[in-house]
């Protein structure tokens, strides 16, 4: 039974490619006969050929959930957005993205536009068997997530109420706040969207290195990158192996490897300085995951321990639960992008429930909050500061004994 006023959730697909529009009919065919499915039924209400018929099909079918080509006759996909989001700017969109460099720069301007989601077309269209199994895993389940949040919306785009503040859950430590010395961030869907938001805000002088998991392809991650890097003040770079984590330096993992934080010690001369580095590697998904947010987080409670901040932003799922408890354990930071301001309130939501959230703040007040927290630990009186090093000096002997 679907989640909308009881009936099957309707889906209008725009595509200019027949071969495409069949293999939708297919998918949703398959769908509806499939009852060993935990997803919702669902129906495809509508195709469109070009992006003319798609605004009217849209008017005439109302749709839950519209999938999107973005090269498309007499208007394209972000064409479409521009209008949807001043005709029906509730209305949730799915772009449907080429496996291109090309590709992938259109559906991050789609995002920036209005798009909640996408996925990717299945690379050979001729194999419809393939392309039935690539959409089912990708598609299919975020149409009911997204589905969900708009039929929860009543239809309408969720506005946060400024008075809803931040939601303390536990204390700082007892003696004084122990300085963040690192920041990580985990998102999904809706991610691109909520770090253009977020990550601009902050200055070139935020006195702590930033390290991001966003569950996207590898030619996405790459291209994100380049895209945040034109609007941040800091520096935001595609994420290497051995690069140094630093002040300064925004690293996002490539969408075809976990990423972690790792000791790093240097001889120079006699001296040896120690900090951390990237670490790359492609063992098996996580939370069916990669790159996964947990690797991140949980690499950064056990190098950082309380000094680690951990942020989990907008995202179906729940990866970086696990992780953002045990920074919560080891006497870190964790805060949780709300529900009113997510496109999808699963691993925020995840982290929220659990309670071991410090904050849950809606996305426009999150970078000023970065900002308070880790300003916090090097501002406080003398008493406190001492006591702060001396907690902050027997966690580094411990991360220098890794």
């Amino acid at each position: 039974m679907g989640i909308v006023n009881g009936r099957p959730l309707r889906v209008l697909a725009a595509d200019d490619s027949a071969v495409m529009r069949g293999i939708m009919h297919k998918l949703f065919e398959q769908h509806s006969n499939d009852a060993t499915s935990e997803l919702p039924q669902m129906m495809l209400c509508g195709v469109a050929r070009d992006g003319v018929e798609c605004l009217e099909s849209v008017k005439r079918l109302a749709p839950d959930v519209l999938v999107l080509d973005l090269e498309m006759p007499r208007m394209n996909g972000l064409d479409v957005l521009e209008r949807l989001r001043a005709e029906n700017a509730g209305l949730p969109v799915i772009m449907c993205s080429a496996h291109t460099e090309h590709g992938a720069r259109s559906t991050l301007e789609a995002l920036a536009r209005g798009a909640v989601d996408y996925v990717m077309k299945p690379g050979g269209q001729r194999d419809v068997n393939a392309a039935l199994v690539s959409l089912a895993q990708q598609l299919l389940p975020k149409i009911a997530a997204l589905a969900k949040v708009a039929g929860a919306a009543g239809g309408k785009t969720v506005v946060h109420v400024p008075g809803a503040a931040v939601q303390k859950v536990r204390p700082s430590v007892p003696c004084g706040q122990v300085p963040i010395e690192i920041v990580v961030i985990g998102l999904s869907t809706g991610g691109p969207s909520a770090l253009e938001q977020t990550l601009p805000k902050l200055p070139a002088d935020f006195p702590v290195p930033i390290l991001i998991v966003q569950h996207m392809p590898k030619l996405f991650t790459g291209a994100l990158a380049e895209r945040l890097n034109k609007t941040c003040s800091l520096r935001v770079q595609e994420a290497y192996e051995g690069a140094v984590v630093r002040p300064g330096l925004i690293w996002l993992a490539p969408g075809d490897a976990h990423m972690e934080v790792a000791p790093r010690k240097t001889m120079l001369g006699e001296k040896t300085t120690r900090g951390s580095r990237v670490h790359l590697h492609r063992q098996a998904p996580l939370n069916h995951c990669m790159p996964a947010v947990d690797y991140l987080f949980f690499s950064a409670a056990r190098v950082y321990g309380a000094g680690a901040l951990a942020l989990v932003m907008t995202g179906m799922g729940s990866d970086g639960l696990d992780g953002a408890r045990s920074v919560h354990e080891r006497g870190g930071v964790v805060m949780a992008q709300d529900e009113a301001t997510s496109a999808v309130w699963g691993m925020p939501g995840r982290v929220t429930e659990a309670g071991i959230a410090d904050a849950t703040l809606p996305v426009t007040a999150i970078a000023d909050a970065l900002r308070q927290r880790v300003s916090a630990g090097r501002s406080v009186n003398a008493g406190a500061l001492q006591c702060a090093l001396n907690v902050s000096a027997g966690h580094r002997e411990v991360m220098h004994g890794m």
